[in-house]
């Protein structure tokens, strides 16, 4: 089995060092690519004086566009999984090779790595957990499918699901919508116990200012989904 990490990377020159030496440690069986998303810092500098494998964009194309980057040159390279990591530190690779492992035992097309399953290790800001768990919700409505972490980054994803995002995924705010398109395709989806950590450096893309828009979005971006299966299917 051919096995990818994605790693999208924009601003993350205080942690993609320890990111990636973090990975070849602990997830000796994965290839990894970092996707510089025309960083303003020293990321692209720190990939360069160390070897590190990565993508360079020209302009800025927001996480959606790092990740599905990401997800096409795993298309392209034929590989068997693809998994995204964040750049920033919070994803703990010892945990790949049991996500992996759940992947192909249960036939699952994608696995998500849930801080709130056993509820250990860092649990985000009391804000973001009750965003967290309006979308479990809202997505439990539309799917019938509990998710109990929808906004978690660390995604792993087999190879229909790597040929699905490589042609379509979400620009901004990307996880529970890409999920929910997910689920809309019929397609299995688990969830893992993991423990995750708060960011080693860089700044969050979802700040206070812009929480009410990626609540809006995000939650229509859902609904609409959901609306457009229950078409397909009549």
């Amino acid at each position: 089995m051919k096995k990818l990490i994605i790693i999208p990377a924009y601003n993350e020159g205080e942690s993609i060092y320890n990111t990636i030496k973090d990975i070849e440690e602990h997830a000796p069986d994965f290839d990894y690519i970092i996707v510089n998303d025309c960083s303003t810092d020293n990321t692209k500098e720190i990939c360069m004086e160390h070897g590190f494998h990565y993508i360079d964009l020209p302009i800025n194309q927001g996480i959606g566009g790092a990740v599905q980057t990401g997800y096409l040159y795993a298309a392209e390279n034929g590989y068997d999984i693809a998994v995204q990591v964040d750049g920033d530190g919070q994803h703990n690779p010892e945990f790949l090779e049991q996500m992996a492992e759940v992947l192909q035992r249960d036939q699952a097309d994608m696995v998500i790595g849930s801080r709130f399953i056993e509820r250990k290790g860092f649990q985000s800001s009391a804000a973001r957990r009750i965003g967290i768990r309006y979308f479990t919700g809202l997505i439990r409505l539309m799917t019938g499918k509990k998710i109990t972490d929808p906004t978690s980054g660390l995604r792993m994803a087999g190879r229909d699901v790597i040929l699905i995002f490589a042609k379509s995924y979400p620009r901004d705010y990307p996880e529970p919508e890409s999920v929910v398109d997910i689920l809309c395709k019929n397609k299995k989806v688990e969830e893992v116990p993991v423990l995750m950590r708060e960011r080693q450096g860089g700044i969050s893309s979802i700040r206070m200012g812009k929480s009410v828009y990626y609540m809006i979005k995000v939650s229509l971006a859902i609904i609409l989904c959901r609306i457009a299966q229950k078409r397909g299917g009549k």
